[in-house]
């Protein structure tokens, strides 16, 4: 328990920085992209990444699926003072065949997908705004973003082997040298370049850190695949067309505002969409922090069938995520009231209505977001028909608020959709848990009962 704790204590530590960083390097860049671009720009700059979020039909939740197969194989390992795999020979085996497959899964979809995307954003690009130069810098940023992919599946393999505080410094001084190139091109008024040498540069640098950090475990476990065979297909299948629906689901409840603003409003209210939503995913992103730290080990407990263990951590986890959200929100609204009309780039967010709309929404997210965390640790994915259900549900009243309604109200499709979306989660958790602690349950039950007799 003393070594778990440590864990947990870097693990965490590590996580929180990172995504801390946000605290920086979030304001920055939601100063200097109002000061440095027009609002046309802006739009296409949101866009750009709303667009290139269409990467989520690469992964699927492959990633997610990466991160807990290598966890269920890690839980019987271990490493060394060198970085070197040791423990049960047959789990070692099996965790080196599914690098491999890993490597050449995220390979295949990289070719697929990006190109199709790739179209895409050029269809919708095409003739909306003459003096925007957007297609080099779309082209670079897209590269940069299929090196992303890449990048993300080997990380998540890597914190699945609970190496998750080696991982997140990575990102996190990436994420540094990302803020500086975009805010420098800012500065320099490189326009939608700014962000796509962001991206590449940014990319290349994770690429050539996970290779250099992990490279000794890399060839190790590449050796022992030559000589160990294990089809991952029927396994892994059996979960990825669930995740696949999840997933690309995902993409229809989170990414479809900025594009749909586009098309509908124009690239200057498409600007303010992806802006005031920048806020809340920002805030998010802070809040995980504590169950991100924990995912690997709570995969591992599972593994393990340690059910105490597993629910103490992730509950007070939980409570730890959705107050943080909750603090981050009030913060969030304290500064854009108080600053409002005394600082001009304010008047680039969205008004309050809309903005309550969104926090609202992310707050009950964050929620579900913890929740199916710990669902798909089990190796499960019974969330499937949530997601299909609020995506088809999401876009459909987006779209007719954008059509129909003035812009205040474009959120309210997404905001609508918790007030079915979580009681359905919660009725979900609760009979899954009780379903796989059920051995548990009754072995708590037969030593209270042997008590009470004594």
């Amino acid at each position: 328990m003393m070594n778990l704790k440590k864990r947990i204590s870097k693990d965490l530590i590590s996580t929180a920085i990172n995504q801390l960083w946000r605290l920086v390097s979030g304001p920055l860049m939601l100063i200097f992209i109002p000061i440095f671009l027009t609002p046309e720009t802006q739009g296409y700059w949101y866009s750009f990444i709303s667009l290139s979020a269409l990467s989520i039909f690469a992964d699927l939740g492959f990633s997610n699926i990466v991160l807990q197969f290598a966890a269920h194989e890690f839980a019987y390992l271990s490493f060394n003072d060198e970085l070197n795999v040791q423990g049960d020979e047959l789990h070692m085996k099996k965790l080196a065949s599914f690098l491999v497959f890993t490597i050449k899964w995220a390979i295949l979809m990289i070719v697929i997908v990006f190109p199709i995307i790739l179209i895409v954003g050029i269809s919708m690009f095409n003739g909306k705004h003459l003096n925007v130069n957007w297609m080099i810098p779309w082209i670079i940023y897209l590269v940069g973003s299929a090196i992303s992919f890449f990048n993300g599946t080997l990380l998540a393999f890597i914190q699945g082997c609970n190496l998750v505080s080696v991982s997140q410094k990575i990102q996190f001084f990436v994420g540094i040298v990302n803020t500086c190139v975009v805010l420098v091109c800012l500065f320099f008024k490189f326009n939608l370049y700014a962000l796509a040498f962001g991206s590449i540069i940014s990319a290349s640098l994770i690429f050539i850190f996970f290779f250099t950090t992990f490279k000794k475990f890399l060839i190790h476990l590449i050796k022992i695949s030559k000589t160990f065979k294990y089809s991952w297909k029927k396994e892994f299948f059996r979960l990825l067309w669930k995740y696949s629906i999840s997933f690309a689901s995902g993409y229809f409840i989170f990414q479809i505002y900025t594009p749909f603003m586009f098309q509908f409003r124009g690239p200057v209210q498409a600007g303010r969409v992806g802006i005031s939503i920048s806020i809340w995913s920002a805030i998010f992103s802070i809040s995980t922090v504590w169950i991100i730290a924990i995912t690997p080990k709570l995969n591992m407990l599972i593994a393990k069938k340690e059910w105490k263990k597993l629910d103490q951590l992730f509950f007070k986890n939980l409570i730890l995520s959705v107050g943080t959200f909750l603090l981050g929100t009030i913060c969030a609204f304290v500064i854009l009231t108080y600053f409002k009309g005394k600082i001009k780039i304010i008047d680039r967010f969205l008004p309050i209505f809309p903005m309550l709309c969104l926090s609202m929404g992310w707050t009950l997210q964050t929620l579900i977001d913890t929740l199916a965390i710990y669902l798909r640790a089990h190796k499960q994915e019974p969330l499937v028909l949530v997601s299909a259900v609020s995506a088809i549900y999401i876009v459909i009243t987006t779209f007719l608020c954008a059509k129909y309604l003035p812009s205040d109200y474009f959120f309210l499709g997404f905001l609508s959709s918790y007030i079915w979306q979580l009681p359905w989660v919660l009725i979900i958790f609760y009979k899954k848990r009780k379903e796989w602690h059920k051995d548990d349950i009754e072995a708590t039950s037969i030593n209270n009962s042997n008590t009470n007799i004594q």
